[in-house]
């Protein structure tokens, strides 16, 4: 943040204030610091945090908690206790993937309040899935009593390259995807900041909140399909690369001019549909019913996925691999893993299915909202999510 001097006031004046709501947000309910608790919490002088307070009361982000009546009756005047308003505001989390869209609303503790989901065509085109995620957006305020002006920020995760600025630099697995500005086109629904991020990265930043990474800050996480994507926590901070492409093990093929996804999990010689999911759990179910075809496509899909992963966590030697998305229900997946990197792996990791499933991208795009409103009112470290 840069030396402070006598001509920063105001820098001053915000550490002050993030200082002290940080140590209101922390404070474990229903307990209600009074000032005296936070000018030890804090380290501050009484008067600098007692006229923090009072601006932050005036702001609506921290309120005066009435005394119990048996509190006052045994000790008199009771000393005036505060708590940080959640309520202040609302969060939203969004996952646009091909078959869904899904969203999350939380408060500004990050708890959910609400979430809703609507079916999309596959072949949707670029505007008719931003029209779907209108609808979505538009019936999860409406059933949560939330007015669209009370957002505080939106977080957005989908699949495909995104750059900082929101936009879609390549994105082949939704059609009209590529190029596709993105981040511009959602902020005309909103007044508040809308975020962006890749869907594999999303969902690793929610297992290290809320899922199987809470405890390990070096973690890849998979999202296993048909072409696989990766999302990875280096020292507890999202890694996106220099182009925010870092992950794309969907594309390893290529190096070894091998066949295409597509075509591995094939059991007729013809390439199978990369968001056909019906297709593909067909092979899969085929392969458990014993047919040999099918068994030998899904033996080539997990040696594919083992030899992707594998070569993403020799590069960044994590501590945690977790495996999400669609594959990662499908028996077998994880021991021919766990095989594979021990043979290769100087200190193999722990690999460990998904906790959130199907709810990983959504609740990682509403963390990504919930880190931003952080940095603004609490801006003295940066965020697991923060762009350097």
């Amino acid at each position: 943040m840069g030396r402070l001097t006598g001509g920063d006031p105001s820098l001053l004046r915000r550490i002050n204030s993030a200082v002290v709501l940080h140590a209101l947000r922390a404070a474990a309910p229903p307990a209600s610091p009074t000032l005296t608790d936070l000018t030890k919490v804090t380290g501050l002088s009484r008067p600098t945090v007692e006229g923090v307070v009072e601006g932050l009361m005036e702001s609506g982000l921290v309120v005066e908690v009435p005394a119990e009546e048996g509190e006052a009756r045994r000790q008199g005047r009771p000393a005036r206790r505060f708590r940080f308003r959640v309520e202040a505001g609302h969060l939203m989390g969004i996952e646009i993937g091909p078959h869904r869209i899904a969203a999350l609303m939380a408060d500004l503790g990050g708890r959910v309040m609400g979430s809703t989901s609507l079916d999309v065509a596959e072949t949707a085109s670029a505007d008719e899935r931003l029209g779907c995620v209108r609808v979505a957006v538009a019936d999860l305020l409406e059933r949560s009593g939330v007015p669209r002006s009370r957002l505080r920020a939106v977080g957005v995760a989908s699949p495909g390259i995104v750059e900082a600025d929101g936009t879609v630099r390549l994105g082949t697995a939704l059609p009209g995807w590529t190029g596709l500005p993105l981040g511009e086109r959602l902020q005309r629904s909103f007044r508040c900041p809308v975020l962006v991020e890749n869907d594999a990265n999303a969902a690793a930043v929610a297992e290290h909140w809320k899922g199987a990474a809470t405890a390990s800050d070096d973690v890849v996480f998979v999202l296993a399909g048909l072409s696989p994507g990766a999302g990875s926590l280096i020292g507890g901070r999202l890694h996106r690369g220099y182009g925010g492409a870092a992950g794309e093990i969907g594309a390893l093929h290529l190096l070894g001019r091998e066949a295409t996804p597509e075509v591995v999990l094939s059991t007729t010689g013809e390439p199978l549909h990369p968001l056909d999911e019906a297709q593909v759990a067909r092979v899969f179910t085929l392969a458990r019913e014993g047919d040999e075809r099918a068994g030998a496509a899904v033996d080539r899909f997990i040696r594919r996925l083992v030899h992707d992963v594998a070569a993403l966590v020799l590069a960044l030697d994590p501590e945690l691999v977790v495996v999400g998305g669609w594959a990662a229900g499908l028996s077998g997946v994880l021991e021919p893993l766990r095989t594979e990197l021990a043979r290769y792996c100087l200190r193999p990791p722990r690999v460990v299915q998904s906790l959130l499933g199907e709810a990983a991208v959504a609740t990682g795009a509403l963390r990504l909202a919930l880190d931003h409103v952080e940095e603004q009112l609490f801006a003295v470290e940066s965020t697991v999510t923060a762009r350097r």
